[in-house]
């Protein structure tokens, strides 16, 4: 493991310690070997309580010191088994934040100060059996709670291992060399061989194969890559041996930025958390005065005192808020495993909460609606035909360094054309490029160049070329010295997905809304190619955010989502910034969430996880306070008259059933289908 990647699994192991500070920083290792042992020294106290024997019917075995067993083994299994609750006791006590530790050390300390104080010879019946079964229970809800946690973070931790230790780095006379990844640097280049991971970003220069990124994208698909295609550290090549130039090492990889990203979001606070704090704080106070009201009354109305301590200690065993303590960080934790899982990185907790109130979702046009890619919409020809046209331009083109070159080569491979060879290759800055092809010379470029050359455009042509200026359509002339040949249409390309994701949002009852600088023209063909009503054409960079605040000013809750630098204004000033993750660094720092692919759809997802998300913490906070509102009185006794009596054992077991059902719900999250499915 790179140091790089060990830092970052480092830093995420301190998060996930700090968000479950509650354990003192103990791991579930701990309160399973605790758990063990004290099991075992709770056995002989159960086995010789005179309550168990009558319950059971049996008799024990005396022998000589038999009275002190309780006493002994009581006393290691407090200070033992019940020595992370009294540290859990200080430090809440010291941080003025008294929780389900104070409770839990009050019982088990009123508990065992009352036993040893009757073992002394104060008269009543000692408490060594509920002492060492409520210790037991506890310590076993508390292994299983932190089990839990962990269980529901793994999906996040195996990006720590994905970077190799080492690289296969060329050689200038074109041997490998292996080193450490480390040692890797921008420009590098490297040999990755068939069922290798790759170390590093970057650009492959040489070789054919597919390449396994579903730890990034959640595609299983493999994706091929050939010449020019980006990779990135952590996947997997496929068949073919490829030999790539390194683009980003170490913390800079994507695959750092995804840790990075993730361990943001797992140290961020919740405003839902806050809200369980604050629960359990009041309900620890509610507890303790319960608890003193219910030792108060049972002994006052003439009751023996060993009853009034035994329904107090039930009372503040069964206001542990574990449940409430439980209840957010399993949700939090489920949420952020889930949202990486589909390519979703969380960067701001709160705003992702709010996500599932969101109004309006507003969409950058270049880059997130369509690919920024310019492709072949049609050729309209005069006197030959489109094909014959289409490999004169591309033969032309194939030269030329022009974006919109690359579009026409493309769109004549794809069309299986053969296209001949060019001679005296020129180009003109700003108008276009000359050739010969055949012996004919040809010219491509600007339709404004034909006017140079005193060069016929035939009427059949213009109504093909007013019709693809209304449309936002880019437009170059293939001619010959005499006259225009062929006009060939481009426009970027809409992304597959966009107009699923727009019908999608429709169907939540979100509006969706396009702002771009393009044209007029550009905006409402593309807008209404995808169905969106209301769109912003010619946009400054700087207007954006005023677009965004000016529906805020309506009432209405928007998000953002954008890809550019001049989209960062417009991210922030949103009420949830979503960047696409193949955006500059600057609009993703300005993000509240990251979509890993370059999938609107992604958008209807991180609609969904946030309500689904919202429900589960509802559910979770409403078991856990209602569950103490029952539970209290019962503790305290009030249904004695009925019979309904709880000993402190029975009440950790229902306060650890009311954890396990919390648990549960929020892990039954996993089973939540994102993907929305248009009726």
């Amino acid at each position: 493991m790179n140091d790089q990647v060990r830092h970052n699994h480092a830093n995420s192991d301190n998060h996930q310690e700090h968000a479950h500070s509650d354990h003192d920083h103990h791991s579930p290792e701990a309160f399973r070997n605790r758990f063990w042992l004290s099991l075992v020294l709770m056995l002989p106290i159960l086995y010789l309580s005179a309550e168990l024997q009558d319950w059971l019917g049996f008799e024990t075995v005396s022998f000589p010191g038999d009275a002190w067993v309780a006493p002994v083994l009581g006393t290691v299994l407090f200070f033992y088994g019940g020595w992370p609750f009294l540290q859990g006791f200080v430090r809440e006590i010291r941080e003025r934040q008294p929780g389900m530790m104070t409770l839990i050390a009050l019982a088990i300390t009123v508990a065992y100060g009352y036993s040893l104080a009757v073992t002394a010879g104060f008269p009543g019946s000692a408490l060594y059996w509920e002492l060492a079964t409520l210790i037991v229970i506890m310590l076993l809800g508390h292994w299983v709670e932190m089990a839990s946690v962990q269980g529901a973070g793994k999906a996040l931790e195996h990006l720590a291992e994905l970077v190799p230790n080492t690289a296969r780095r060329l050689t200038g006379n074109g041997e490998t060399e292996e080193v450490p990844v480390h040692e890797l640097s921008e420009g590098d280049r490297i040999l990755v061989r068939p069922g290798d991971q790759i170390p590093a970003d970057g650009d492959v220069v040489d070789g054919t194969s597919s390449v396994n990124e579903a730890f990034l994208t959640g595609e299983s698909k493999p994706v091929p890559k050939e010449k020019g295609d980006e990779v990135v550290a952590g996947g997997v090549n496929g068949e073919g041996a490829l030999t790539v130039e390194v683009k980003r090492t170490g913390g800079d990889t994507t695959l750092s930025q995804v840790q990075r990203l993730v361990e943001e979001a797992q140290a961020s606070r919740s405003r839902f958390q806050n809200l369980a704090d604050r629960a359990a704080f009041w309900l620890t106070l509610i507890a303790v005065g319960a608890g003193t009201v219910t030792f108060a009354t049972w002994w006052a109305i003439g009751y023996e005192l060993n009853f009034a301590i035994v329904r107090t200690v039930t009372v503040l065993v069964m206001a542990c808020p574990h449940a409430l303590g439980l209840a957010i960080p399993l949700v939090i934790v489920n949420a952020t495993a889930m949202s990486a899982q589909n390519g979703i990185l969380v960067r701001n907790r709160e705003a992702f909460e709010r996500a599932r109130a969101i109004d309006v979702v507003c969409f950058d046009k270049t880059g997130t609606l369509t690919k920024g890619e310019h492709v072949v919409q049609s050729v309209h020809t005069n006197g030959l035909g489109e094909g014959e046209a289409l490999k004169l331009a591309a033969a032309l083109e194939n030269r030329s360094e022009h974006h919109l070159a690359e579009a026409i080569v493309t769109a004549a491979r794809e069309r299986n054309l053969d296209v001949p060879a060019v001679d005296d290759f020129e180009v003109t800055a700003g108008k276009g490029v000359t050739g010969r092809v055949q012996d004919r010379t040809y010219r491509i470029g600007q339709l404004e160049w034909r006017e140079a050359f005193d060069i016929d455009f035939p009427d059949a042509l213009q109504s093909s070329y007013d019709a693809a200026n209304e449309r936002g359509e880019s437009v170059v002339a293939l001619m010959d010295e005499h006259e225009v040949l062929a006009l060939i249409a481009l426009a970027d390309q809409v992304r597959p997905s966009a107009k699923a994701a727009v019908d999608a949002l429709r169907e939540m009852g979100v509006e969706s809304v396009m702002i771009t600088g393009d044209a007029e023209a550009v905006a409402q063909t593309v807008a209404a190619e995808l169905g969106i009503k209301q769109y912003h054409a010619r946009v400054l960079p700087g207007d954006k955010s005023d677009i965004v605040q000016g529906l805020q000013e309506k009432g209405q809750q928007v998000a953002f989502v954008g890809d550019g630098i001049n989209d960062a204004p417009a991210l922030a000033q949103a009420n949830l910034g979503i960047a696409i993750g193949a955006g500059t660094n600057v609009a993703i720092e300005s993000a509240d969430l990251v979509l890993i692919e370059d999938d609107p759809q992604d958008v209807t997802r991180v609609l969904r996880l946030s309500g689904l998300t919202y429900r589960k913490m509802i559910q979770n906070l409403f078991w856990a306070t209602g569950y103490n509102a029952i539970a209290l009185p019962l503790a305290a006794g009030v249904a004695f008259p009925l019979g309904i009596l709880l000993s402190p054992a029975v009440g950790a077991v229902l306060m650890s059933a009311s954890t396990v059902i919390v648990a549960i719900n929020a892990m039954l999250m996993r089973r939540y289908d994102l993907k929305f499915r248009v009726t």
